[in-house]
């Protein structure tokens, strides 16, 4: 998780209100959902969805996920798996729909080897957000020119790529949010590579469905 500083900005960005409902996509450790589930209180909802693709994965998601929704004060918390394009079969209609350091995925073979595309998946979030909608996506950012191609080999996009992406599922871009830019990035290195891990340069976009 970020340090409060950072959280400050990013809490009020993701425009989650008491009541809401909200889906966690890939939702990793939890972290994102825990916090969701504070923010929207008794009266809201927050899915965290563990696509498919990824269940088999060796530290068990969904098995990590069922067990957080089952912690004290987490009754607003339903874990649900599907694949990924029947993400809208297993939740309801959403307030927002938050994608934190996963939307470079949906360009790798391991999201698209049931089918899945970018396309395709973003039309699915439009599907289930409602009306004013927030669609929030932070990724690490690849270099200018790169496109979606580091997505496999660095797991970076290019930011413009997934604008363009998300635009043409109908959305519109509302907000962005450079608290998680880093100018030190050389954008040429793996994600995981020890001198960048955790202090990747990543954009942060808040797309509205009209």
């Amino acid at each position: 998780m970020y340090d409060q500083s950072i959280l400050s900005e990013l809490i009020p960005f993701a425009h989650v209100d008491a009541g809401a409902t909200v889906i966690d996509i890939y939702p990793g450790n939890g972290e994102w959902t825990r916090l969701f589930s504070e923010m929207v209180g008794p009266e809201g909802r927050v899915y965290s969805f563990v696509p498919a693709e990824v269940a088999h994965f060796e530290k068990d998601p969904v098995g990590h996920i069922q067990a957080l929704a089952k912690e004290p004060g987490r009754a607003n918390v339903e874990a649900v798996t599907a694949d990924l394009l029947a993400m809208p079969e297993v939740t309801q209609p959403a307030d927002v729909a938050w994608l934190h350091l996963f939307y470079h995925d949906l360009h790798t073979a391991l999201i698209q080897a049931k089918g899945a595309t970018a396309a395709e998946f973003n039309r699915a979030v439009y599907e289930r957000l409602k009306p004013g909608g927030f669609y929030v996506i932070i990724d690490h950012a690849a270099i200018v020119g790169a496109g979606t191609s580091d997505a496999r080999s660095l797991h970076r996009i290019e930011p413009v790529s997934v604008r363009e992406e998300v635009e043409a599922a109908g959305f519109v871009l509302e907000a962005e949010s450079t608290a998680l830019a880093n100018k030190n990035d050389p954008h040429s290195i793996k994600i995981f590579d020890p001198s960048i891990k955790g202090r990747t340069d990543r954009f942060a976009y808040r797309f509205v469905k009209p």
